[in-house]
């Protein structure tokens, strides 16, 4: 959407696809990819950048992932971390051998990657961003929008905390952050 360009573009990002305004199309059916339109994404990205991406991040799945494979530099890397619009992936192998690509699966991070990431994040290096806080009992609606993209930031559900802010240990450090930077995705 045009609302989560503006906060790319307000975080540095250069170069962004409105996915809703291209209307890309990746399948003419349910059972045909349209490789026209693979075509077409990866021109969109090299009018941008001047080149094909050397890595991809594929979170959609199923409606994306052959677009991703086909979009991405010999030689380059598909890391597949989400299936949100299915699990069930096809793709023109072609593209995938004969351009020498690498497909790699990543559920975030491991053991030490996480923790080094945590550490980072308590240093105020880098911060997550949080766009809505959900209780329990909306559980549901939670899963609803990040089934159907309508997120921008992280999401949140109050477990065991009656209200946000009772896991902030330092304050200082927040204050350093910045409470624009923690809430840039943040909807009343």
């Amino acid at each position: 959407s045009d609302e989560k360009a503006q906060i790319l573009r307000d975080m540095g990002v250069e170069h962004i696809i409105n996915r809703k305004t291209a209307n890309y199309k990746f399948w003419k059916d349910e059972h045909t990819h349209d490789e026209s339109e693979w075509r077409r994404l990866g021109s969109d990205i090299r009018d941008m950048t001047g080149e094909d991406p050397d890595i991809v991040f594929e979170h959609p799945g199923r409606q994306t992932f052959a677009a991703s494979v086909y979009v991405t530099k010999k030689g380059g890397t598909v890391v597949t971390c989400a299936a949100t619009s299915g699990f069930m992936m096809e793709f023109d192998n072609r593209h995938f051998w004969m351009r020498l690509k690498n497909l790699v699966g990543s559920h975030f991070a491991n053991y030490q990657e996480s923790w080094q990431a945590n550490r980072l994040i308590a240093k105020g290096m880098i911060h997550p961003v949080l766009s809505q806080t959900f209780s329990l009992a909306d559980v549901g609606e939670a899963a609803y929008q990040v089934h159907n993209n309508m997120h921008e930031g992280k999401l949140a559900v109050l477990c065991l905390a009656p209200s946000e802010g009772l896991g902030i240990t330092n304050p200082e450090l927040r204050a350093k952050v910045g409470e624009a930077n923690i809430s840039r995705f943040r909807r009343a």
